[in-house]
């Protein structure tokens, strides 16, 4: 082969140890460092895989129940024209569907139990275009929703606090009242239950009730829809679509997009997983830094064939070539390794983990606690890039003290012992 001496004599290095005992503890350090790179890099592809499947479970949930984008008036009012504004938002091309709404807080009570909620007044047959529940539900449950007839569709956690089934009776006490000459009276309205929704959510499902837009605005006293739903063809780019419609539809809106309606929960799963990111990286640390050790002892091992290579005319640059090429050779293949490992589990982590439960009879998502009862994975090329380039920058840095100082070896102080 015609490539460099530098890469072939570092290779060689690289293997050394096979060939005979002398260097055997040698090799089996180098392997240890390799095995340990190779693991931390699997162990952040898998850890990170994990916590995309669960980001994705949760935001999926999440997503049956809330639209993608809503707009709605900046001063809380009803919109002068909602389909008109539903239009105007139709003609970014990433909008595909569109649905009025109103939504206020209030009290749901039955006897004396009386709880808080979000009532939201939906058009079934629009809503069906911006969320996944309504669309499941269109032609059963929310066909039951007809203006004026005063039904009402619940969250099945909030149902089941209050001990309601289909055809009881609710009772609505509206924010604000009405003044009478007994004083201010509380607004109150009586519904019937007319089913339930499970979004697998339980903020929502415990916290949510659906009625009839129609009756929603009779029941808080505005004029119309205080808002509009909106769904994009691609959910991640919300934010950019928000932007682009604010300045679109002007500031007599607010344009909110689903990663600012969950804001907390937004954040927090972004500063854990980067977190996780950065304590999985010390171990890759670690690992590659135990090249140090690795390539001083070859060094010291490698004296005599220094001091040759330097009187055959070998630069102190070629020298140092040689150690970088031995270690950063064991930097790729440790990373490499990894990153097979790692997508070898994180692709198949819905058979590994069943098997592990069924070997040890243990259940690590019990479904009477989570509502996820399988293990979730989402390897994303945005993640595993920058592992390996992190995990492959630092073989390399650990590979430039030891080069050094092999460079700096006096052929005549290193052949004077042998």
């Amino acid at each position: 082969m015609n490539w460099p001496y530098e890469l072939q004599i570092g290779w060689r290095y690289t293997r050394a140890g096979r060939a005979g005992r002398r260097n055997a503890f040698i090799s089996f350090i180098s392997g240890v460092s390799m095995l340990g790179i190779a693991l931390g890099v699997a162990a952040l592809i898998i850890v990170l895989s994990v916590m995309n499947g669960f980001q994705k479970e949760v935001r999926d949930r999440m997503l049956s129940i809330i639209a993608h984008i809503e707009v709605y008036d900046s001063q809380g009012a009803a919109l002068p024209d909602w389909k008109a504004t539903a239009a105007k938002a139709r003609e970014n091309p990433q909008v595909i569907g569109a649905a009025p709404f109103i939504a206020a807080q209030a009290l749901i009570a039955r006897g004396d139990d009386m709880r808080g909620a979000i009532v939201r007044g939906i058009s079934p047959n629009d809503e069906a275009t911006v969320t996944d529940i309504a669309a499941q539900l269109k032609d059963s449950t929310l066909a039951k929703l007809k203006a004026g007839d005063w039904g009402i569709v619940l969250g099945v956690e909030l149902a089941r606090a209050m001990g309601v089934r289909e055809g009881d009776k609710v009772t609505i006490v509206a924010p604000g009242g009405q003044v009478t000459p007994a004083g201010v009276v509380p607004r109150l309205k009586q519904l019937t239950l007319v089913g339930t929704f499970d979004s697998g959510h339980y903020e929502y499902d415990s916290g949510l009730a659906l009625i009839h837009v129609d009756d929603a605005a009779r029941l808080f006293r505005v004029d119309g829809p205080t808002g509009v739903q909106l769904r994009l063809k691609d959910l991640n780019q919300a934010r950019d679509v928000a932007e682009q419609l604010g300045l679109m539809l002007g500031p007599q809106v607010t344009v909110r997009d689903w990663t600012r309606t969950n804001r907390n929960w937004f954040a927090a799963v972004q500063v854990e997983k980067r977190l996780m990111f950065i304590i999985l990286t010390l171990i890759v640390a670690v690992a590659a830094f135990n090249l140090v050790s690795t390539l001083v002892m070859t060094v010291t091992d490698k004296q005599a064939d220094i001091a040759i290579l330097r009187t055959l005319g070998a630069s102190p640059r070629s020298i140092m070539g040689i150690f970088m090429v031995q270690g950063a050779a064991a930097g790729v293949i440790g990373t490499l390794s990894g990153v097979a490992l790692g997508l070898l589990i994180a692709f198949n982590i819905d058979i590994i983990v069943p098997a592990i439960e069924r070997a040890l009879h243990v259940s690590f998502l019990p479904g009477s606690v989570y509502l996820i009862t399988r293990m979730p994975s989402e390897p994303q090329s945005t993640d595993i890039v920058p592992i390996v380039l992190i995990s492959l920058l630092l073989a390399f840095v650990a590979t430039l003290y030891p080069s050094w100082r092999a460079s700096r070896v006096q052929p005549a102080e290193a052949l004077r012992y042998e």
